[in-house]
């Protein structure tokens, strides 16, 4: 994959980006949305499709972007298609940093250093080239106003936008209400972003550890006046503890 092109990770983090404090909205559900866009990616490339509710690799061929490629390895490893509710709930440690790093790289952001409480060291973020932003804002904006479909890209892009909460963060207030309502309506217009929207979604109101239906004759039941055990999420490991952090990236 050229890198003419910024990735759709890429570009929902330069939208959550604060430009006036450098720091990232809704960061928890943002991680999230960061590993739900790169499923979106990777479809556009090729790399991917749905099947149902699951995630399929059907061209293991790198794309030339290592963050990526390492997402496509994992998929390919698991050797079946996986949900992409629990793909996207996997631990996905460190994943938003790397984006922020790549970003800095590639002279979009630059780093700016200071104190959290006056004592642990903090990292900010400004925009270099606030007109790559609002480049990206534009085809939002666009797709929003005129009611004209937009590209797939900017559909995954609203969907995703919509998924992680960032519609008050991109058309605040009262008069931001139909923008707002608008954004989440964009999710219809790209089968693979909604797919994807609604498993971040998902995650966030914690159906990834309810149990999956089926019509089948259940071989235990639960015990009387209890719930049974959610299902796990098969081959995602457990979430490892945070150590302590020589530096903090300011949310």
């Amino acid at each position: 994959m050229g890198r003419s092109r910024r990735t759709l990770p890429e570009e929902l983090l330069l939208l959550a980006l604060d430009p006036t404090t450098g720091t990232t909205a809704q960061p928890q559900s943002l991680d999230l949305g960061l590993a739900g866009a790169q499923l979106v990616e990777l479809a556009l490339a090729g790399r991917i499709a749905p099947d149902g509710d699951r995630i399929a690799v059907v061209v293991p061929r790198p794309t030339g972007d290592p963050t990526l490629d390492c997402a496509l390895e994992l998929l390919r490893r698991r050797g079946a298609p996986v949900r992409a509710v629990h793909w996207i709930g996997g631990p996905r440690l460190g994943l938003r940093q790397t984006y922020l790093s790549h970003l800095e790289r590639c002279g979009m952001v630059h780093a700016v250093a200071g104190q959290m409480c006056g004592v642990l060291p903090t990292t900010r973020y400004q925009a270099t080239d606030t007109e790559i932003s609002r480049e990206i804002r534009a085809r939002l904006d666009s797709a929003i106003r005129t009611g004209v479909p937009p590209d797939p890209r900017t559909a995954a892009l609203a969907a995703l936008a919509h998924a992680v909460g960032l519609g008050k963060h991109l058309y605040p207030g009262n008069e931001g209400r139909s923008s707002r309502s608008r954004l989440r309506d964009l999710i219809r217009h790209d089968p693979m972003g909604g797919l994807v929207a609604h498993a971040v979604m998902d995650v966030q109101n914690g159906a990834a550890a309810q149990p999956r239906r089926s019509s089948a004759p259940a071989a235990r039941q639960a015990p009387a006046g209890g719930r049974g055990a959610p299902e796990p999420a098969r081959g995602v490991p457990a979430q490892p503890h945070r150590g302590s952090m020589a530096r903090a990236v300011a949310h």
